[in-house]
């Protein structure tokens, strides 16, 4: 099996790796600067950016590692919210989020060599309807401060969803399902 390359400093990414059995894997992280086009849909957004990623990444590798990237947007009436800038930013964005549904995407990009493929996975996310003080509470433990949407579902996030529609751990960065039909097209079985 080819070595693989984790494009990636999200420890959520290495975490989901681990958990579908892919243990012994490289991170080499490139410098992108996630711009794009304008007039791109959510999914194509973050298409295009992971396959920036994976420009960038294949500077890094060699053209036998099998290289994945991902790229992951949290977006609200075609508003792309990313990380939180301070914790008015994240009260900002939580607040807008409650009792609405919100669309996270992600990009995730397979390449070897001159050989890659793109897609992009969707999940719609439903907030309850949240107090202040509840947003408040969950800002001062810190975890949305390095999250895009400002919550993370894995976390205590999770109490402020109500529920989801489509792959849980898209919504955590990584949709492993989609990444493992993926990764079957270049020969690497996760199953069986």
């Amino acid at each position: 099996m080819a070595k693989i390359v984790l494009a990636s400093a999200s420890p959520r990414r290495q975490e989901l790796l681990r958990r579908v059995g892919i243990e012994d894997f490289d991170i080499r992280v490139p410098e992108v600067e996630e711009t794009f086009p304008q007039g791109l849909t959510p999914p194509e957004v973050v298409s295009y950016i992971s396959r920036e990623k994976a420009d960038a990444a294949a500077a890094l590798c060699t053209p036998e590692e099998l290289v994945i990237t991902a790229d992951t947007m949290v977006f609200l009436d075609d508003e792309r919210l990313g990380k939180p800038r301070d914790e008015a930013d994240a009260l900002r964005m939580l607040t807008s989020l409650q009792g609405r549904r919100h669309t996270v995407c992600t990009g995730v990009t397979v390449q070897q060599g001159t050989r890659r493929l793109t897609e992009a996975e969707s999940t719609d996310v439903y907030f309850r309807s949240a107090s202040r003080e509840e947003l408040l509470s969950y800002i001062k433990t810190g975890e949305p401060m390095d999250k895009a949407g400002a919550y993370g579902v894995q976390g205590r996030g999770a109490l402020l969803v109500e529920r989801l529609d489509g792959d849980f751990f898209n919504v955590m960065g990584l949709p492993v399902l989609r990444l493992s039909r993926m990764l079957e097209r270049f020969g690497v079985r996760l199953l069986g």
